[in-house]
């Protein structure tokens, strides 16, 4: 039987790692390996998240069950209290009872949902937290790419007092681009591990959104690397 296809935490990171330390060879003093640097040590935490994630909470779920038992004990019990009371079975009696149970049976039911659910929304909330640090980070790396304009042949007369100093060769700013796109790549990749070990709703659709942004940036960065190479 084969085995089912998944993406793997450590191979990603492994990934990150060597991206970074290509950027930090090429463009030693540069920004760009800062946020790089600061990608892996998300990546590595998105790596942990998704390991709490996937494992279940038994200390959690052993409060819940025993709120629950007690809650439904103590209903059980007053409905059993209520009965042993009961002398005159009029209608008034009966109506206002009826109430009375149906009242608790809604406030624990509610509790009941409460409890069963909150591991889940704990999940969650970890999982929207990291996404949206994955998210700023490929706005950070849009920021970067924004004024490595493949016009380098400006002549330095047509540049203005805060035009953007533009100091890398052809080459370079090729390198400096790839590096962008590989990062906003791999961003995507890390995103798509939550939806893959938590496919609830909300995450499924950050990680969405995600993969919009990140997909949106590479392909405005090979725009310019087809300028580039034109």
């Amino acid at each position: 039987m084969n085995e089912a296809i998944v993406l793997k935490p450590e191979k990603i990171i492994k990934t990150i790692d060597l991206l970074e330390k290509r950027i930090s060879d090429r463009f030693p003093e540069s920004s760009l390996k800062d946020v790089c640097l600061q990608f892996l040590h998300v990546a590595q935490q998105s790596k942990r998240n998704i390991d709490w994630i996937s494992t279940p909470n038994i200390a959690l779920r052993i409060c819940s069950y025993l709120i629950i038992l007690i809650g439904l004990g103590g209903l059980l019990y007053s409905i059993t209290y209520i009965d042993l009371e009961i002398e005159n079975t009029t209608l008034a009696n009966v109506v206002t009872i009826s109430e009375a149970i149906f009242n608790d049976i809604i406030l624990i039911g509610a509790a009941i949902f409460f409890l069963i659910s909150l591991e889940s929304r704990l999940k969650t909330k970890r999982a929207l937290t990291s996404l949206n640090q994955l998210r700023v980070i490929a706005h950070v790396i849009d920021m970067h790419q924004l004024t490595k304009d493949p016009y380098v042949a400006d002549l330095p007369e047509t540049a203005t007092q805060n035009s953007p100093k533009r100091s890398l060769t052809k080459f370079e700013l090729q390198r400096y681009l790839d590096y962008c796109s590989e990062t906003a790549a791999l961003i995507g990749k890390v995103a798509a591990l939550y939806s893959q070990s938590l496919p609830d709703e909300s995450v499924v659709r950050a990680v969405n959104e995600i993969e919009i942004l990140t997909t949106g940036l590479s392909r405005k960065i090979w725009q310019k690397l087809t300028i580039l190479n034109a």
